[in-house]
C-alpha cells in the first residue's frame, strides 16, 4: 500500500475526526480542535482502502470531464460552449452556450447554471408537491461541496446547481427525496417506502449519483 498524502485541518465545530477526499482539496483530515495529531494518521490507515477508491473515483471523473472537450452537459445533452469576445453573459442558442471568453468563463457558466436550476426546479417541486398534498417555503440554489439537496424543518426546500449536469431522471428523483422530507424528516424504512411509492427507481438513481457524483462540474 502506499503512503497516502493528506492535510490536517482544526475545526471547533467538529466533535469528531471526518476525513474527505475531493478534486480540489485532496485528502483532508478534520480534526476537533483539542485531538491528538495522531488522530489523523490512525484514521488515514483505517480508512486506506475506502481513500484509496475515492482516489480512484475522482481520476476517472477528470478523464471524463476532459472527453467532454468543449462541451458541457444539461441534464442529460451536450451543449457546446462557444465564446464570443465581448460577452458578459452566457446565452443558450439551440444546443450551443454563447458565453465570455478567457479568465471569466467559468464563472459565467456557473452563474448561467444557477439561474438555469432555479427554472428547472421550481416547476418540478410545485408539480411533486401538488400530487403529494404538501408545500414547501422557499427554494435556495446552491453549490454545496458534498449535498445535492436539503429540506430544513420550516419546509426550506436547497439544491446543488450542478444536478442540472446529471441526467434528467436523476434530478426528478432528488427532488421527489426532498419533498418526501416535508412528511417524513429522517431516513427511517417509513421515509423509504413514501419515497418507494412515489418514486419506485430511486435506488437507480441514487446509486448513479454515488457512482458518477464527482463528474458534475464544468
Amino acid at each position: 500500500m502506499e503512503q497516502i498524502d493528506y492535510s490536517v485541518r482544526r475545526s471547533d465545530r467538529a466533535r469528531r475526526v471526518r476525513v474527505t477526499v475531493d478534486a480540489t482539496r485532496g485528502v483532508e483530515v478534520v480534526l476537533p480542535r483539542r485531538a491528538a495529531e495522531r488522530e489523523a494518521a490512525a484514521a488515514v490507515r483505517e480508512l486506506a482502502p475506502w481513500i484509496e477508491r475515492r482516489i480512484e473515483n475522482l481520476a476517472r471523473a477528470r478523464a471524463t470531464v476532459a472527453a467532454r472537450g468543449d462541451a458541457v452537459p444539461y441534464l442529460g445533452q451536450l451543449l457546446r460552449v462557444r465564446s464570443e469576445p465581448g460577452r458578459a453573459r452566457v446565452h443558450r442558442r439551440g444546443d450551443e452556450l454563447l458565453a465570455p471568453g478567457g479568465a471569466g468563463r467559468a464563472s459565467a457558466l456557473e452563474r448561467w447554471y444557477r439561474r438555469a436550476a432555479r427554472a428547472e426546479i421550481a416547476p418540478r417541486l410545485g408539480h411533486a408537491c401538488g400530487l403529494a398534498g404538501t408545500s414547501y417555503s422557499g427554494l435556495t440554489i446552491r453549490g454545496q461541496r458534498t449535498r445535492w439537496a436539503s429540506c430544513s424543518r420550516t419546509g426550506g426546500m436547497s439544491f446543488n446547481w450542478r444536478l442540472l449536469l446529471a441526467d434528467e431522471p436523476v434530478l426528478d428523483y432528488v427532488v421527489w427525496h426532498e419533498v418526501c422530507h416535508l412528511e417524513v424528516m429522517d431516513h427511517s424504512p417509513r421515509f423509504w417506502a413514501l419515497l418507494g411509492r412515489r418514486c419506485p427507481d430511486y435506488r437507480e438513481h441514487a446509486r448513479w449519483l454515488r457512482r458518477h457524483g464527482a463528474t458534475l462540474v464544468l
